[in-house]
């Protein structure tokens, strides 16, 4: 009775000892974030076991690296890498630690797109934010084929990307990118507004490469409509758009205060002082309200605007020749006064 008592003694001390070192690997914590309230781990696509160990060792997050292994091991970590961004908290434990890890419950990351010029822009603002790297989004952007999948050219690729807030996983490669943002397009171009562009005669892509012009010429939301208007009636009277802001992006020099007679030279076929009709591609990302305005535009018989010479922000508009020359050489003198010589 004795022994009997005693194996039991030793079965149950066992016992004990053995759950205290499961909940000591399993649940002790074990990821020192040195005070942060959070740390963010990415781990890149086609990453092994061991390139993960050494994403986290390299951060000094671990504290017990023999239970983090013990655990992940037994788990089948090795075999269940996610590629991702993920959110480590103070506190976590081996366990909690390789669930997120093999979960691919990534945290999201939020992309905004505004105020881009170029293509080399779009991609370099996205490959901060996403592990797609630049080079990859721009290589997809300039090929033929792979716009043409998605009915743009790779002057229009721009197009695509309607400016907004997005949520998207780290993850993201270029190829996905340009799915969702194919999506996006088709979602903002509904059937209201693709009649809306038929109705005044143009394609979607036409409405945002005008939108974009609009955009460059007037921070003004009460203007947008009414140079949209101007620039619709120099369309339809076959007339050269002459737009300041399509000299600028055919220089590529967006420092530009004041463009000159060099400037409206330079030939280029974004130059819609050279060439008429739109630009092939737009010279921004037209803004969603910026749209909508080319879509709703003032109707009038306005031919010119140019800048007031108070320097407010808007503009003085002009039926004739002779009274947009009289409005644009008052702007001159302003900037003459001011010394804005370039």
């Amino acid at each position: 009775m004795r022994i009997l008592r005693f194996l039991i003694f030793v079965v149950v001390v066992i016992a004990m000892v053995i759950a205290y070192y499961a909940y000591d690997y399993l649940y002790k914590e074990n990821v020192y974030l040195a005070g942060k309230e959070s740390v963010f781990v990415y781990i890149p696509t086609g990453s092994t076991y061991s390139d993960v160990k050494n994403i986290l060792y390299d951060k000094d997050i671990i504290i017990n690296k023999k239970t983090f292994e013990w655990v992940a091991e037994r788990k089948n970590y090795p075999n269940h890498i996610r590629s991702g961004k993920y959110k480590l908290s103070p506190g976590m434990g081996n366990n909690e630690l390789v669930n997120l890890l093999r979960s691919g419950q990534q945290t999201p990351v939020m992309l905004t797109f505004t105020n881009i010029r170029t293509k080399e822009q779009l991609a370099g603002v996205v490959s901060r934010h996403l592990e797609a790297d630049s080079m990859s989004i721009l290589n997809k952007l300039n090929d033929p084929e792979v716009m043409a999948e998605y009915g743009f050219t790779t002057e229009q690729a721009k197009l695509m990307f309607v400016p907004n807030t997005y949520e998207f996983f780290w993850n993201t490669s270029a190829r996905q990118l340009l799915n969702r943002m194919k999506r996006e397009y088709d979602r903002f171009w509904n059937d209201k507004r693709t009649q809306q562009a038929e109705e005044i005669n143009m394609s979607p892509v036409e409405v945002g490469i005008l939108a974009s012009i609009v955009q460059l010429e007037t921070n003004k939301k009460d203007e947008k409509a009414r140079i949209a208007g101007v620039y619709i009636n120099r369309l339809n009277r076959g007339m050269a758009l002459q737009a300041d802001p399509t000299v600028v992006f055919a220089v590529g020099d967006f420092t530009i205060n004041r463009v000159l007679n060099r400037h409206l030279e330079f030939d280029s076929p974004y130059n819609t002082y050279i060439y008429r009709g739109l630009p092939p591609g737009p010279i921004t990302l037209p803004e969603p309200y910026t749209i909508d305005q080319v879509l709703n535009y003032e109707k009038h018989d306005y031919l010119y605007f140019a800048a007031r010479e108070d320097f407010s922000g808007y503009h003085n508009f002009a039926k004739t020749h002779s009274q947009h020359v009289a409005n644009a050489r008052r702007y001159r003198q302003a900037l003459n006064e001011r010394r804005i010589m370039n």
